[in-house]
């Protein structure tokens, strides 16, 4: 398309509403609108698939500010083109309550793909929304009815692009050819500390074409045409990644231009109008937008009602000519999960197994029933358990990038239509925390699998043993953490975690555990609860042993030797503890009873069980880092043996 001056004085309409939603607030970053209005608007206005009326249209174009802390550029574009952000929600930006937060929040305000902040995570996920694209069109379309067919945009600055996980996701989205990604790079040299030459001297250009993406360059971030060429160039190529590096000026206009202060301080109230008389803007009341800007804005948005229409009529069509498609494209797009799947018979499971072996049986019982289901690991799928066997295809392979997997998980989530799952080990964890806690944040239906969960990894000794990790994940709000305690528990562990549609962590053990099968209707029942009595005492309970995941067995073998000096215990299963906090008060009295002496094992810190009771509780954890040895050396050496367990459980219900 043709830009002309009213385009131009939309973007100034962009800019103005920025600095005085920041000015207002008194708090947020003017300079990344002033400088990126620009990019965002020939996007949008040239070439971006949305649709006001119906912000989650599935065919939609996605697009992810990766520099969060531009929000008020979004919000100010939200607003323009009626996504229902009024102009008193600019007025309360960064105010609380308001739909206009410090950093874009999904869920909050519509049009929001993801919620940004941390830099580099926007880019990452981006990835993920573009492979899930890809993976959908494969399955969906045919050659006359393209369903799937839409692109991911990211706009990203100089800090998104020094992250490392940036690097990660950018070389998967190469190798991937993830053609229908595209990056605008808002590249203005500046940081918060001065210029990148102080500790960014890379070459961008030469680092994205040794991914295998295609780098296109514009040497001037505020013309208009020279920006939707680019965009129309990326999206002629459809192997390759696309990267457009723009020249731009942090603070355009301002008195701060090209200053490192203007990234993240207002401009002050002389500075605004300073901007605004630079921009030759005709006003200079805050919060102003001219007439034809408002009037283009609405043509273009109802330009975009005309590209949903359009979807919706090929739908229609497509589901007249390709009924059993369309039966698949609704399963897929509902995330309908068949009654009955997670009911095999018990010969199922006939031997003892690791909940990572009895979690990669899962994953293939569920491949045919769940079409959606996709995922793979952090080139560990052969210690993960995590490969499709009938269908290889569906497994994908991350390669040693957990940060980045945790971030693509989050893009295949949000982007709909896939069951996503990634795999790794749990001390590993770790890389991927940024990622996990927005999933966390953003509720996306992502499952996160981490086998090798505790000391009995065992001989590769304390690098690799988790100590802290399950706590600590247990500590994120929102994240749910489920860590089985045999193969039955490990298949209602996976059925909570795909029909729950929230982040799901799956603690698994490397090593085998015995199998419980007599209990497997109270585990069916259990799981989902959270915590749940998996077997009482034949006599008056003297005490209650409690325990997750692997330390489970130990409990039984510790209840049979007091048994024989007539001490009753209650065992008590916790997969999880998020799960449990969400009964009601009588289920909790029901599962620890009131009056008796409480026992906790776990391989780990046991720092937070007493909360879960509610009551005091004696806990045998781990409280130093592991140690290498095979792991029935490893929990005897730490303490961790029936006998011991015993032993304190004896003096507890003695008093």
């Amino acid at each position: 398309m043709k830009f002309d001056d009213i385009d131009n004085l939309c973007v100034n309409t962009i800019r103005t509403l920025s600095i005085d939603m920041v000015g207002k607030a008194n708090s947020g970053h003017p300079g990344l609108p002033l400088g990126a209005s620009p990019l965002a608007y020939a996007l949008w206005a040239g070439s971006l698939k949305f649709s006001p009326s119906d912000p989650a249209w599935f065919d939609r174009d996605r697009f992810v500010l990766s520099a969060g802390h531009g929000s008020s550029m979004l919000y100010s574009m939200l607003h323009l083109y009626g996504f229902g952000l009024e102009m008193e929600d600019l007025k309360n930006f960064r105010q609380l309550g308001s739909l206009t937060p410090g950093h874009p929040e999904y869920r909050h305000t519509k049009g929001v793909e993801m919620t940004t902040g941390p830099l580099g995570q926007g880019f990452a996920t981006a990835v993920g929304m573009a492979l899930a694209e890809k993976l959908l069109a494969q399955k969906l379309n045919s050659p006359e009815f393209p369903l799937v067919d839409h692109h991911t945009y990211v706009l990203c600055g100089d800090g998104d692009l020094m992250e490392g996980v940036s690097y990660e996701a950018a070389s998967l989205a190469g190798t991937m050819k993830l053609g229908k990604l595209i990056c605008l790079y808002d590249s203005n040299g500046i940081t918060i500390e001065g210029s990148t030459g102080i500790a960014f001297t890379e070459d961008v250009r030469k680092r994205f074409l040794a991914q295998d993406w295609q780098v296109i360059e514009v040497e001037n971030g505020n013309d208009l045409d020279e920006i939707d060429s680019a965009i129309r160039k990326a999206k002629r190529e459809e192997e390759k990644p696309s990267i457009i590096i723009a020249k731009t000026h942090i603070g355009f206009a301002s008195p701060k231009q090209d200053n490192c202060k203007v990234h993240g301080e207002p401009l002050k109230p002389e500075e605004v109008l300073a901007t605004k008389k630079a921009l030759n803007w005709p006003s200079e009341e805050p919060f102003f937008v001219p007439a034809e800007a408002r009037e283009r804005f609405a043509a273009q948005a109802a330009a975009g009602e005309k590209d949903r229409k359009r979807w919706l009529k090929l739908w229609k069509n497509y589901s007249e000519a390709n009924q059993e498609k369309a039966e698949l494209a609704k399963a897929m797009l509902g995330r309908e999960i068949p009654d009955g799947l997670f009911n095999p018979g018990d010969d199922f499971f006939d031997k003892p197994l690791a909940t990572r072996e009895a979690s990669g049986k899962v994953i293939n019982l569920m491949a045919d029933a769940l079409p959606g289901l996709t995922g793979g690991s952090a080139d560990l799928g052969p210690s993960t358990k995590t490969d499709f066997a009938k269908e290889p295809a569906r497994t994908l392979h991350f390669g040693i990038r957990e940060h980045a997997m945790g971030s693509i998980l989050n893009g295949l989530a949000l982007h709909g239509g896939l069951i996503p799952f990634g795999a790794t080990f749990l001390v590993f964890s770790d890389y991927m925390r940024p990622a996990l806690r927005l999933a966390a944040i953003m509720q996306t239906p992502a499952v996160f699998v981490f086998t090798h969960d505790s000391i009995g990894v065992g001989e590769d000794g304390p690098t690799h043993q988790p100590v802290e990790h399950l706590m600590s994940l247990r500590l994120i709000p929102g994240l749910l953490v489920l860590r089985p305690a045999d193969a039955w528990e490990t298949l209602y562990a996976w059925e909570t975690a795909v029909r729950s549609g929230r982040p799901a962590c799956l603690a698994l053990s490397r090593q085998k555990l015995p199998l419980m099968t007599q209990y497997r209707e109270k585990m069916a029942a259990g799981v989902k609860r959270g915590a749940y009595l998996l077997r009482g005492p034949s006599t008056v309970p003297a005490i209650e042993l409690i325990a997750s995941g692997s330390e489970v067995p130990l409990l039984f073998e510790a209840a049979n030797l007091l048994s024989k000096e007539g001490i009753g215990a209650r065992i008590i299963s916790v997969p999880s503890f998020e799960l449990f906090r969400e009964q009601d008060q009588a289920y909790k009295d029901s599962v620890f009873l009131s009056g008796l002496p409480k026992l906790a094992v776990e391989a780990g810190r046991g720092i937070g069980w007493a909360d879960l009771a509610g009551m005091d509780v004696h806990v045998m954890g781990v409280e130093t880092f592991g140690t290498s040895a095979p792991a029935e050396k490893a929990y005897e050496s730490l303490g961790l043996t029936a006998e011991k367990i015993a032993a304190l459980a004896r003096k507890l219900a003695r008093g």
